[in-house]
This record gives C-alpha cells, structure tokens and sequence, in this order.
C-alpha cells in the first residue's frame, strides 16, 4: 500500500502526459491565425468584386449621363471611383464621334491582417490598400 501511494503522490509524469494536447494547441493555434487573415482577406476581396459588379449591372441598363450624375457612388460599403465612359479604346469626349461602349471605374479595400501584414502588404504597401479596376461593356 506505501508504494501505490507514493506513484500517486508523484506528479512527475503529469507534464509529460500533457505536453502532446500542449503542442498541439500551440500548433493549431500557429495555423489557425494566419488561415484566418488570408480568409478574411480573401472575403473582402470578393465581397469589393460583387460590388464592382452590382455597379456595373447598374450601369449597363441605365445611359451614361444618368450614372455620371450619380457618382459619387458606394456600393455595398465600397467607394465607386474613377468613373470613365469609353468611346471605343478613348474617353468619351466631343471630338470623338465613337458611340460609348464601355464603363471602367476602380474601388478600395483596406486590409487588416493581424499575423501576415508582412506578407500581404509588404514595404511598399504600409497602409494595405488595394485598387480593384472593373470595366463594363454596355452595348
């Protein structure tokens, strides 16, 4: 009965049992992290291209004139910019005399990733901030 005593009273072989569920959580959590900045990422991206394209369905049934005079536009939380009405390969203008054929305009998406700001907005990019251009042909 002295020696079944002594083993339970000797906790030395509980850190051992317990190292593997440690390194495991450790390691999940090492994984888990970064997959969840690329995933958030990757959600914003394409909820900004839905919005390109809402926009873009917009103005493919409505004139020229009618989504000029709307902007500024936010679709869907994302700023609609640089709105242009091409006549063939060039801006609409009065010297050219091409009928509109296309809408090309850009939005942002600001990302905010906690584990791979290094590696998805890098040096050159400190503020994570990505233009999306979209263009629309609407003839």
């Amino acid at each position: 009965m002295r020696q079944r005593n002594s083993i339970i009273a000797d906790q030395r072989g509980a850190a051992a049992l317990e190292m593997p569920a440690v390194c495991l959580f450790l390691m999940g959590i090492g994984l888990i992290a970064p997959l969840a900045d690329l995933a958030v990422a990757g959600f914003q991206f394409v909820s900004a291209w839905g919005a390109l394209r809402n926009f873009g369905q917009y103005a493919q049934y409505h004139p020229p004139q009618v989504v000029a005079s709307k902007v500024p536009i936010t679709v869907a939380g994302y700023p609609i910019s640089n709105l242009q009405v091409l006549c063939g390969n060039a801006a609409c203008s009065p010297i050219n005399s091409v009928p509109p054929k296309y809408y090309t305009y850009t939005t942002t998406v600001t990302l905010s990733p906690m584990v791979l700001r290094p590696v998805l907005c890098g040096s050159a990019n400190p503020s994570c901030l990505f233009t999306l251009p979209y263009s629309e042909r609407f003839q």
